[in-house]
């Protein structure tokens, strides 16, 4: 047998399987958004409204450049032989009329091509393309902040499903337990029964039947969340089938140190919505300037030409008589366009105005709502941390009890509604434990996302 051979297969086989395992690590929260920030097709679609307002704002600056205009065709016109006077005559003496076959067709039809352009660049527009890209620049501050609220959105429901993972599977373990212990005493209470020993009756036994469907009707529920939330977790971390998460079970994260005045502080600061506002108000102020130089004119230079052709019809050479069909013309120009409807343009400024004012109020209402909103999660968040602390010391009572509330039913000396009330109160205590840890852990993250530091 080659022995170096099994050597290096033996060595590929271990590096593989480590690959495996670094594969599969353990997901831990702050990975899990990490993954759910890189692949969310909704923040891409928040960025895609990032690059539409910079093509706004591309179209704006672009309309300070050179505007091209060309028309072109290419017809039919009846042909023309001869000049211009009488019976096609080029020149007359005395009394001679010009001539007047216009629609006559006695000389056949002619192609007739023909072709006009312009091309001109605005010289001034009195503040209103300006005013227009200054709207377009803000309009992209405020998409790029509609790119921060969506990630804060999608890492909260990472915390909200990994959290909540973490409750349900402690909440079945915990059921699994209790299910365990009632299944114990159920068997020695029909041991009991069938060897007529023990202080029971036929009433323990159904008491503790009773308790066993209640604990079953509460792990299909527990298994159910926990199931949805790994299904959540699978959704947004792009990720298949069971994850391995890096907290064996759930832990209460550290209470954040910070004051309320300075969560507050960093909300003022921070908050993409006061962003937002800002921007959003800069953009209205711009658009309501802009829709004011409406009126105004624009005084643009450039040069403009046209030229036709029928090669069926006699040239007309008269400076006085403009030649549709055949001519060739072109010059420089300096021009003024002024177009204003006087009824219609006050109610668009109007319009602005009122859009302007109106997010002058929000931008009031954001400044008074925000710090409520910091306030709430704080409030919240102290509250449960000291709901924390109660329900743990409630729920180790809890199973101080129904450990010697079972030890005693084993020895005879306690009944079996004894054992079940002491497995309710603990259960009921240490979901309740376990509620205010997923409760507060969110609460933390939901702080940090209302004083806009969550990333």
């Amino acid at each position: 047998m080659n022995i170096p051979y099994l050597r290096l297969v033996a060595l590929a086989a271990l590096l593989c399987g480590g690959a495996a395992v670094r594969a599969q690590e353990p997901l831990s929260i702050e990975r899990a958004i990490e993954l759910a920030l890189a692949q969310d097709p909704r923040i891409d679609e928040k960025r895609a409204f990032v690059r539409q307002a910079e093509g706004l704002l591309q179209e704006a600056e672009g309309a300070e450049g050179l505007r091209y205009s060309v028309d072109s065709f290419l017809a039919l016109a009846n042909g023309v032989d001869g000049g211009f006077f009488e019976d096609g005559a080029n020149a007359c003496s005395g009394n001679c009329e010009p001539r007047d076959d216009l629609y006559d067709f006695d000389d056949g039809l002619s192609l007739w091509g023909g072709l006009t352009f312009s091309i001109v660049k605005p010289l001034a527009t009195f503040g209103r393309l300006e005013n227009y890209q200054e709207a377009a620049q803000n309009n992209i501050r405020v998409k790029q902040q509609d790119v921060t609220l969506q990630r804060d959105e999608v890492g909260l429901q990472v915390v909200k499903a990994y959290y909540g993972y973490l409750a349900a599977r402690d909440s079945r373990l915990l059921l699994e337990d209790t299910r365990g212990r009632l299944e114990a005493s159920l068997d020695l209470v029909e041991t009991w029964l069938e060897e007529g020993s023990g202080n029971v009756t036929q009433s323990d036994k159904f008491a503790l039947q009773s308790g066993l469907g209640l604990i079953g009707n509460f792990h299909a529920e527990a298994t159910a969340l926990e199931r949805i939330a790994m299904a959540g977790l699978n959704l947004l971390t792009g990720r298949d089938g069971f994850i391995d998460l890096a907290e064996r079970r759930l832990r209460p994260l550290p209470l954040p140190e910070e004051s309320l005045d300075e969560w507050i502080e960093l909300a003022l600061a921070n908050r993409a919505e006061f962003k937002q506002v800002e921007a959003g108000l800069a953009a209205r102020r711009a658009l309501v300037e802009a829709r004011r130089a409406d009126e105004k004119p624009i005084v643009f230079a450039g040069v403009a030409g046209s030229l036709a052709y029928a090669p069926e019809r006699e040239r007309l050479d008269n400076p006085h008589v403009y030649d549709p069909f055949n001519h060739v013309a072109m010059s420089p120009l300096l021009g003024l366009r002024w177009q204003w409807e006087q009824g219609a343009h006050p109610a668009r400024v109007a319009q602005a105005q009122a859009e302007l004012d109106a997010l002058v109020e929000k931008a009031s209402f954001a400044r008074m709502g925000i710090p409520f909103q910091v306030r709430e999660q704080y409030f919240r968040l102290q509250g449960k941390h000291e709901a924390i602390r109660s329900m743990r010391e409630s729920s180790l009572a809890a199973r101080r009890w129904m450990i010697a509330s079972y030890s005693d039913f084993e020895a005879g000396l306690e009944e079996a509604d004894d054992v079940i009330n002491a497995l309710q109160v603990y259960v009921l205590a240490y979901a309740e434990y376990l509620r205010a840890v997923n409760d507060f852990n969110n609460h933390v993250y939901q702080l940090r996302s209302v004083s806009g530091v969550f990333q």
